[in-house]
């Protein structure tokens, strides 16, 4: 999952990936020349799932643009077959397990396909109490609920950030998890920090694996 505020560059990061496949829940990438399928409710997303499955394609890298509104016409399809306005009126908290249930059954099947699978989110600053103190962290928009799903299934999570250098301002990607933000790299291949441009991650990635494959 690549994640950070609007506009800094995570269309384009995922658009540099092994010939992807945008399903995109969102206008933007029309500066992009990329292959997109328009994902504008659930049933459509399901649909797209469908047909990437049956394998009739060159695609090699399936790109959700953004799980955040994914997660939304999740929501919106689940309500509206319940019969609800709100997933508090079931009660007990039956309404948003059901939209985490039907969410995770597609993520998770599509994420056993034989294809690489990337989601982007946007970033909003959350208040976090620890034990001595209240942080300000930097997580994905996407609702809590379907947030722990998400971290729980993939094996990178990357912060994408602007940051202030002696040379200017640089957009790079965090790869470590921080109390300023969520991040993580189940790997163990990258470094902390890198530029925000995919040929440099991807090489960074490899040349690791290369290098521990060498050892053993």
């Amino acid at each position: 999952m690549l994640y950070g505020h609007p506009k800094i560059g995570k269309s384009t990061f995922c658009s540099q990936m092994d010939q992807p496949l945008f399903l995109a829940t969102e206008p933007g990438l029309k500066a992009l020349s990329v292959y997109e399928v328009q994902i504008p409710d659930w049933p459509t997303f399901l649909n797209a799932c469908a047909e990437i499955a049956k394998g009739e394609h060159s695609f090699k890298t399936i790109a959700i643009d953004t799980i955040d509104n994914l997660w939304t016409a999740c929501a919106e399809y689940v309500r509206d077959k319940m019969g609800i306005q709100h997933e508090s009126d079931l009660g007990y908290g039956k309404g948003w397990t059901l939209v985490r249930n039907e969410f995770s059954r597609a993520i998770r099947k599509l994420s056993f396909l034989p294809y690489g699978l990337v989601m982007t989110s946007h970033a909003e600053l959350s208040q976090v109490k620890t034990r001595t103190a209240e942080i300000t962290k930097a997580v994905p928009t996407i609702p809590k609920t379907g947030r722990g799903f998400i971290i729980g299934l993939v094996d990178i999570i990357l912060y994408a950030e602007s940051m202030e250098t002696n040379e200017g301002e640089v957009r790079v990607i965090r790869t470590k998890p921080s109390e300023k933000w969520e991040a993580g790299d189940r790997t163990k291949r990258l470094p902390a920090v890198l530029p925000l441009d995919y040929p440099t991650f991807s090489d960074a990635f490899h040349n690791q694996q290369d290098e521990g494959e060498d050892q053993q």
